[in-house]
């Protein structure tokens, strides 16, 4: 009997500034089972993108170089990423930018956030959990 390949892990690139916020979604993500890849900067996620596909963006709004908005606005230009889910990591408050953001297809979670509801907002980005799990 042949055993099907083993499915690779879902690769997801993070997007933030933070070295903690880093830490804390590698602990809480890689022991699901997702690989993580950091970017600190929109240069860094820029060249991280040109490598492997990734299979979901989690993106800060504030990073030392620019608005993660215009990254995300500039995935949804391109054929290629237009599709990558984006789950927005921010402690911004201003209804506008999450407004625009929302409106490019990205789902959102405001800092801080709980652990669990992180690891339930991912899973729900890349569908291995239904948004009522979300509650």
């Amino acid at each position: 009997m042949v055993h099907p390949a083993a499915t690779p892990p879902r690769r997801i690139l993070v997007v933030d500034d933070e070295p903690h916020i880093g830490l804390l979604l590698r602990l809480q993500l890689e022991s699901r089972g997702y690989e993580l890849q950091l970017a600190r900067s929109l240069f860094e996620a820029r060249g991280a993108l040109k490598g492997e596909p990734v299979d979901a963006i989690l993106l800060d709004i504030h990073l030392p170089d620019g608005s993660g908005v215009d990254l995300l606005r500039e995935l949804r230009e391109r054929p290629a990423t237009a599709k990558i889910p984006v789950l927005i990591l921010t402690a911004e408050g201003e209804e506008r930018v999450l407004a625009e953001a929302r409106s490019l297809g990205a789902r959102t979670i405001t800092k801080p956030f709980s652990p669990s509801k992180l690891r339930t907002q991912v899973a729900v980005l890349l569908g291995d959990a239904s948004p009522e799990d979300d509650a």
